[in-house]
C-alpha cells in the first residue's frame, strides 16, 4: 500500500465515518456526558481492528484505541462534546430549535471525532499492509468545551508515550495554524453568610450576595491593571434565593480566567482570589474557593506545521455541488455583515503574504475553498483549547478545515445546522486525509520527528523548561450544569 492508496481507503469508508458523525450530531451531549458519542466511536474503533480501553484515567467518557507496537507512537485526538443551548434542525436556513433537545454541535465536534478516527484507521492500514513498525493511538477526549478533558488526561500521564499528536478542527476556512492560544483556569467562589429578616433585624445578617457583588466590582477595577491579552469572565451561579426580604446567606460566582501563558494565569488567579478574600472581609462572610479545571496555552511546532502544510498543498480540495453552494449562500445571508474567520485569521497573523492571499477572495463567495498559506507566527488566538496540554507533552500539530459556509459564527445555530451537510462531510474527509498523510510522512521521516521534539524542548525552555500541569492533583473532572454538578 502506498500513501495514495491509504488515502483512497478513507474515500472507500467515507460513508461509515459520515454516518458516525451524523449519529453523534443526532444525540448532542455536553461535557462529561458524551456516553452515546463515546459508544459510537469505540464501536467503530473495534470494527477497524483497534483494541479499546474505556473509562480512560477514570473518566467515564474518555477512551483509547490502540493498534501496533514500536516506534513511532503517533496519536490522533478526537473530540465529540456538544454545546448547551444550541438545539437546531439540520439543514435549515433559519433558527429552528428541536423540541426536547437542549444542546447542539455548534463547534463541529461530531465531525472532529469521526474525522480523526478516519485518519487513524487509514494510518493503521498503511502500517499493517506494509508491515511497518509503529503504534497508532486514538484518544477519545471528552469535554473540550468548558471541561478541559485533555488537561486532566495530560496531568495523569495519558499522553506521555507519544512521539507526536495530530488533530484538526472544523471551520470556515482551511489552514495550518501555528500560533498559540490562551491558557485558562475556572474557579468557583462561594460565600457563606448569615440569614436575617431584611427589615426587622438586617444588622444580624451577613450577606453572601453582597460579597459576590463586591468581588465582581473589585475585579472590574483589576481589569485596568492586567495585560491587554488577558480575559476574566464570570457568571453568578447562585444569588442566594429570590426573596429580597431575606439577607442572602449563600451566594456563588464562577470565574474563567485567561492569559497567554500558564504562569500568567496563575498570577492573575491569585489576584482574583485576593479580591474574593477582601470581599469576604468587607461583608463578614466566609469565602470558599473551588478549583474546577484549567488548560494550558498551545505550544506551536513549526516543524510539524510545515510537514502538514506540504500535505495540504498536495491534496486536491473538495469540490461542491451547486446545491451545496446555494445552501452555503443562504446560510451566509443569515449572518450579520462582519469580518469572516478568514479575515480575522489574516489580521491575527499580521501576515503580508496572508493579507495578499485574503484580498483575492470574493466577499460574496459562499464557501472558502483555497487553503490559507502557512506562515510561522507568534500570534495568540483569543480563545482556549485543551489541545494546549497535549502540545506541552509532545510535538502537536493541527489544521482547520472548511466544513461550513464562509463567515459562519462559531458556537452558533448556523454551525449546528450545517453539521450533517455535504459541505461538512467533504471537509471532514479532506481533514482525515491531511492528518493521515502527515502521519505516514512521520513514520518515514525520523529526522522530522526528532527536529519537532527539539523544537518543543526549546519552546518549553522559554517557559521554565518543563510541563507543569495547571490542574492540581486532587481536582477531578465534573459536570457543570444546573442540577448535575458532580
Amino acid at each position: 500500500m502506498d500513501k495514495q492508496q491509504a488515502l483512497q481507503r478513507i474515500d472507500q469508508e467515507a460513508a461509515l465515518f459520515c454516518a458516525d458523525s451524523d449519529a453523534i450530531w443526532d444525540c448532542p451531549e455536553t461535557a462529561y456526558q458524551e456516553e452515546t458519542a463515546a459508544r459510537i466511536l469505540c464501536d467503530r474503533l473495534e470494527a477497524e481492528g483497534f483494541s479499546v480501553t474505556r473509562g480512560l484515567a477514570g473518566i467515564a467518557t474518555a477512551f483509547l484505541g490502540r493498534w501496533g507496537e514500536g516506534r513511532p507512537v503517533i496519536g490522533f485526538l478526537g473530540e465529540y462534546d456538544a454545546l448547551s443551548g444550541l438545539s437546531q434542525e439540520a439543514g435549515s436556513c433559519e433558527k429552528r430549535p428541536l423540541p426536547d433537545i437542549p444542546a447542539g454541535h455548534g463547534c463541529g465536534h461530531n465531525l472532529l471525532g469521526a474525522g480523526a478516527l478516519a485518519a487513524a484507521s487509514a494510518y493503521k492500514a498503511y502500517l499493517e499492509e506494509n508491515r511497518l513498525p509503529g503504534t497508532v493511538l486514538y484518544f477519545g477526549c471528552p469535554a473540550e468545551e468548558g471541561g478541559s478533558g485533555k488537561a486532566f488526561l495530560a496531568r495523569d500521564h495519558v499522553f506521555d508515550e507519544l512521539d507526536a499528536a495530530i488533530t484538526w478542527h472544523p471551520g470556515d476556512s482551511t489552514q495550518v495554524f501555528g500560533g498559540s492560544s490562551l491558557a485558562n483556569c475556572q474557579v468557583y467562589y462561594r460565600f457563606h453568610g448569615t440569614s436575617a429578616h431584611a427589615a426587622a433585624c438586617p444588622h444580624l445578617g451577613r450577606s453572601a450576595l453582597d460579597a459576590v457583588e463586591l468581588m465582581n466590582v473589585g475585579v472590574q477595577f483589576l481589569r485596568e491593571h492586567m495585560i491587554p491579552e488577558a480575559r476574566v469572565h464570570y457568571a453568578i451561579t447562585n444569588t442566594g434565593g429570590y426573596s429580597p426580604n431575606v439577607v442572602q446567606p449563600e451566594a456563588e460566582v464562577l470565574y474563567l480566567i485567561r492569559s497567554p501563558k500558564n504562569i500568567q494565569v496563575r498570577e492573575l488567579h491569585e489576584r482574583v482570589t485576593a479580591i474574593a478574600r477582601g470581599a469576604a472581609e468587607m461583608t463578614g462572610t466566609r469565602m470558599e474557593e473551588d478549583f474546577v479545571k484549567a488548560c494550558s496555552n498551545l505550544v506551536p511546532n513549526d516543524t510539524l506545521c510545515e510537514l502538514m502544510w506540504e500535505n495540504v498543498q498536495a491534496l486536491p480540495v473538495p469540490q461542491y455541488t451547486e446545491e451545496e453552494r446555494s445552501y452555503a449562500k443562504a446560510i451566509r445571508a443569515t449572518v450579520p455583515k462582519q469580518k469572516t474567520y478568514l479575515q480575522l485569521s489574516m489580521e491575527l497573523l499580521g501576515s503580508r503574504k496572508g493579507r495578499a492571499h485574503a484580498e483575492g477572495w470574493d466577499e460574496e463567495e459562499p464557501i472558502f475553498t483555497k487553503p490559507l498559506p502557512y506562515e510561522p507566527t507568534d500570534a495568540v488566538m483569543p480563545g482556549s483549547t485543551d489541545v494546549g496540554d497535549v502540545s506541552c507533552v509532545c510535538p502537536t500539530v493541527q489544521c482547520y478545515v472548511t466544513t461550513q459556509a464562509a463567515g459562519s459564527p462559531g458556537h452558533s445555530w448556523q454551525v449546528v445546522a450545517q453539521g450533517k451537510s455535504g459541505i461538512a462531510h467533504k471537509g471532514m474527509i479532506y481533514a482525515a486525509k491531511i492528518m493521515a498523510a502527515t502521519a505516514i510522512d512521520l513514520c518515514h521521516r525520523p529526522d522530522v520527528l526528532e527536529a519537532a521534539k527539539a523544537e518543543l524542548k526549546d519552546r518549553l525552555a522559554e517557559d521554565g523548561g518543563s510541563y507543569v500541569p495547571p490542574i492540581p492533583a486532587g481536582v477531578r473532572p465534573r459536570i457543570i450544569q444546573p442540577g448535575k454538578q458532580r
